[in-house]
């Protein structure tokens, strides 16, 4: 447990250390005033909790200091660490019972989907599951060639179209692939996009509708690929991308490279949506499942 707590602190330690570095400082004099306040909701705010967050965050403390009868701003580092980790749920598992498992990654470019599909595939590889993956971001080449490395590094195989080639042929290939192969795991990396674009998400909506006929119930999860250095700015894409493709989990890529980290707390309020791995770092094994405790103690560690 200590090596998990670790590994999440390093990985939150620019969020730490920009956004949530003078939480002691601001708690460190003697009384609860209503400049500690206008503080902590300004910190929280710069920090891309969000301004609604932000605001039922503090109502939330005051409410306790009044209850509770507290006047020392010591005691708010406690208030706020409770108030914090009950804003973020904890992820359930992803049920691998159907067989082939269907995951569909969808983002905007640039976003790390391939990136986060190559270690996700590990994960479950390593788990003893058979993985295959899809390539059907057939418009960029690098995509297709990034994850035929990353296929041919880590033994999984890889099924792929000509360059700008029908996307949803490809996503229905491989999942009729895996079907037969009696694979347990498809992880299909589309096209990233803009979320304004009308054509590519009308485009997206297509591959999700073809891989439910290449297997009825597929796919079984679409998990959204977030830049978490983008901080609020994801929440515009996520909101559009779960009106599209009934997005159903969100991967926080590039959170160590980030200083938004208080992001999530936004996308649990606004977009109802559980966080189910986090980047922590380039390594395969920096993608770990979400861990509350560990995000809480992570952004509030300032050593």
């Amino acid at each position: 447990m200590a090596d998990v707590f670790s590994r999440w602190k390093a990985g939150l330690s620019k969020t730490s250390k920009v956004a949530f570095g003078r939480l002691a400082g601001l708690f460190g004099v003697t009384e609860i005033t209503d400049d500690i306040w206008d503080d902590l909701e300004a910190l929280l705010i710069q920090a891309d909790v969000g301004v609604e967050t932000t605001f039922a965050i503090i109502a939330s403390l005051k409410d306790s200091v009044r209850s509770q009868g507290l006047t020392q701003a010591a005691d708010l580092m406690d208030l706020l660490r409770v108030e914090l980790r009950s804003r973020l749920d904890s992820p359930t598992r992803f049920d691998l019972t159907t067989r082939p498992a269907v995951i569909l990654l969808v983002g905007v470019n640039g976003s790390g989907k391939t990136t986060t599909a190559a270690k996700l595939g590990q994960r479950f590889a390593s788990q003893g599951k058979s993985v295959l993956f899809g390539a059907a971001d057939t418009f960029r080449a690098a995509a297709v060639d990034q994850l035929q490395v990353w296929g041919d590094r880590l033994g999984i195989p890889v099924v792929s179209g000509q360059p700008e080639s029908d996307p949803g042929a490809v996503a229905y290939s491989t999942v009729q692939a895996g079907i037969s192969r009696q694979i347990d795991l498809v992880l299909i990396d589309t096209a990233g996009r803009l979320h304004t674009r009308y054509n590519l998400m009308e485009e997206l909506k297509k591959v999700y509708r073809v891989v439910g006929k290449a297997m009825p119930g597929a796919p079984q999860a679409v998990w959204l690929v977030l830049d978490a250095t983008t901080g609020q700015n994801a929440l515009h894409q996520a909101r559009a991308f779960k009106d599209a493709v009934a997005v159903t989990g969100v991967v926080l890529a590039k959170l160590d490279l980030s200083s938004r980290g208080g992001m999530a707390f936004a996308i649990q309020r606004e977009l109802g949506l559980p966080i189910l791995y986090a980047g922590l770092g380039e390594n395969p094994d920096d993608l770990q499942p979400f861990d509350p405790d560990a995000f809480i103690e992570g952004i509030l560690s300032v050593s």
